[in-house]
């Protein structure tokens, strides 16, 4: 009997530690002074050395993003190096110089096939692009010691985006907005850290609701409402994401209001008029520091826990030509 009650009392204690809650302190403690340091000197020295130096300052500049995130007083780290960034960089420009190349022969013969596979090709590459920076990024990213990565399978990404790309077109654009969180719930999901895996749940449906009514209100509003459509926005894509560890979980809020967004915004808007463009450096870090202090993190996974799982992966082609063409996911 006593034994029965000792274990009673086990199971009992330990189904409330599973349930205690950790409010997990999430900040961002970059300085505009700093970050326009870098932007000038990954400026200058990208002209001086005709561009060849570009790679360099873009591992240089995610080193200080990612250095300077923070979570319970811990540091984000972004080990990326310019020469990975480098080697990728070339091929990029390889890859768009022959296709230059091969459309330039190809309108020689036929302007109208030219276009075809123009498109063809880009379409093509945006996934190959997406899927190789996620790759890449996650794989250079660590935490405690511990990496990140991506488990997202090329073939299988590449054919789903043709699949909802098709089916946007042939709705006339109306699946776009389930094209977007597909793309979205699929990279997210694929992520991990360690044995921690990322959880979102986004549907193109609710997305859809988000941006008409967004764009509804806004209008009847004569643009009022755009700065609540921002926070409905910035809400629904931290609301839907978060972590889990077997039955452990973390689970992200939003906590911007309407108000917010109009002191971010207008703030910025002055800070970049006043400022003759030179206070972008400013804008930026004021942004990421907004982004974190309205994210509350809530749940029971004790990152000090977490296993190493993920191996590393140095071909950062796929960042390279996200980076490129400005493709943002």
């Amino acid at each position: 009997m006593k034994n029965n009650t000792n274990n009673l009392i086990d199971s009992d204690h330990l189904e409330n530690q599973n349930n205690q809650h950790t409010h997990y302190n999430l900040e961002f403690l970059g300085n505009g002074k700093e970050w326009f340091k870098i932007i000038i000197i990954n400026w200058l020295l990208t002209i001086l050395t005709l561009g060849i130096y570009y790679p360099w300052a873009r591992a240089k500049s995610l080193r200080y993003m990612y250095g300077k995130t923070v979570l319970n007083n811990e540091h984000f780290h972004f080990s990326g190096t310019g020469k990975e960034m480098f080697r990728g960089f070339i091929k990029v420009i390889l890859g768009y110089v022959l296709l230059s190349v091969l459309i330039v022969v190809i309108s020689l013969i036929t302007p109208i096939l030219a276009g075809v596979v123009l498109y063809l090709v880009v379409f093509l590459f945006i996934p190959f692009a997406i899927h190789g920076s996620f790759k890449y990024k996650m794989s250079r990213t660590s935490y405690r010691g511990i990496r990140f990565g991506y488990r997202g399978e090329r073939k299988e990404f590449i054919l789903n985006f043709i699949k909802w790309v098709f089916l946007t077109i042939i709705t006339l654009g109306i699946y776009s907005f389930w094209l977007e969180m597909n793309v979205r719930k699929y990279t997210h999901e694929n992520i991990r850290y360690g044995d921690v895996e990322f959880t979102n749940t986004s549907d193109g449906g609710d997305w859809f609701g988000v941006m008409f009514f967004g764009y509804i209100k806004t209008i009847f509003s004569f643009g009022i409402y755009v700065f609540w459509w921002q926070r409905d926005i910035f809400d629904y894509y931290i609301n839907n994401i978060g972590m889990k560890k077997g039955d452990q979980i973390v689970k992200c809020h939003s906590t911007a209001t309407g108000g917010d967004f109009f002191e971010l915004i207008i703030g910025n808007l002055f800070i970049i008029i006043f400022s003759f463009g030179l206070g972008i450096a400013w804008v930026d870090i004021r942004t990421q520091k907004f982004i974190f202090e309205h994210i509350k993190m809530e749940g029971n996974i004790n990152f000090s826990e977490i296993s190493q799982t993920e191996e590393e992966y140095k071909d950062a082609f796929g960042e390279d030509a996200m980076d490129f063409f400005e493709i943002e996911i």
